[in-house]
């Protein structure tokens, strides 16, 4: 009988040692499955068309909820990306941009329990006293004060061009701008938008997960940000579309642009 009881006793203290030794592999997997990235992934996407958008008014730090064909397109763009898994979604403090980032996570397969985060810094430009006015309106006013055409204007515009130029009307109208927030120039513009996605990165190089971030933001800001962190940069003709895609990859302190302009997403999120 107690040949028996020891024999037991042996038994169970192997069947310990294996389940524990079990535990410890399990352990390492899921240790390894959660290391911090080498290497980020920024998934930067413009917000979807805007009631504002439709009715052609200055649209920068005021705001507007997405259109019912905003939503769609912000969705198909979601399904789309919904294979692809965020270890966080960030956007601008402004309401499209934070609906469009939601939209998009909510059709995400495997982040769709993200909260998103904002970030005041990932504004449009404040275009000053000529928010909400229209923006042929604004356009000629800078046309006019620059000595070209409409047209020239337009077809020469880059962000840095544009930024300054709305400043410096805007500062002109100096009772307005009393009660008013200024215009911004390009250098506060790029510096709060260099200092917002720099911040991101090395919050996200610490996290665990994926090394995929999303980010929402707005056609101008995102042209001004990638034209900061790279020289060759051009605006697309006609600006980035609504809900399109910009890759910007991040290693070793360096960052590297993927893609403009990306409509795939969408596309492949409406067949």
């Amino acid at each position: 009988m107690k040949k028996f009881v020891r024999m037991l006793g042996v038994l169970t203290l192997g069947l310990l040692v294996v389940a524990g030794c079990g535990n410890g592999t399990d352990s390492k997997a899921d240790s390894a499955a959660k290391e911090t990235p080498e290497e980020l992934t920024l998934y930067i996407v413009r917000h979807g068309k805007t009631m504002l958008n439709t009715t052609d008014r200055v649209q920068g730090w005021s705001d507007a909820v997405l259109t019912k064909a905003g939503e769609e397109v912000v969705t198909a763009a979601g399904v789309g990306l919904k294979d692809i898994e965020f270890q966080n979604a960030y956007s601008s403090d402004s309401g499209r941009a934070i609906q469009t980032a939601n939209l998009i996570v909510e059709e995400n397969e495997k982040s769709s329990d993200l909260q998103v985060i904002t970030d005041e810094r990932l504004r449009e430009f404040n275009f000053g006293t000529y928010e909400g006015d229209l923006n042929h309106t604004m356009w000629q006013d800078i046309a006019d004060d620059q000595g070209v055409t409409l047209e020239e204007f337009m077809k020469n515009m880059t962000p840095e061009s544009f930024a300054n130029s709305v400043a410096k009307l805007d500062a002109k109208n100096v009772e307005e701008a009393k009660v008013n927030w200024p215009a911004e120039d390009y250098e506060t513009i790029t510096t709060r938008l260099k200092a917002g996605l720099d911040d991101i990165v090395e919050k996200e190089m610490k996290n665990e997960g994926s090394g995929n971030v999303l980010i929402a933001s707005h056609g101008l800001s995102i042209s001004a940000l990638l034209a900061t962190l790279f020289d060759d940069y051009k605006i697309p003709e006609g600006g980035l579309k609504n809900a399109s895609v910009c890759t910007v990859k991040y290693k070793d302190g360096k960052y590297t642009l993927d893609k403009v302009n990306d409509l795939s997403y969408v596309e492949a999120g409406q067949k």
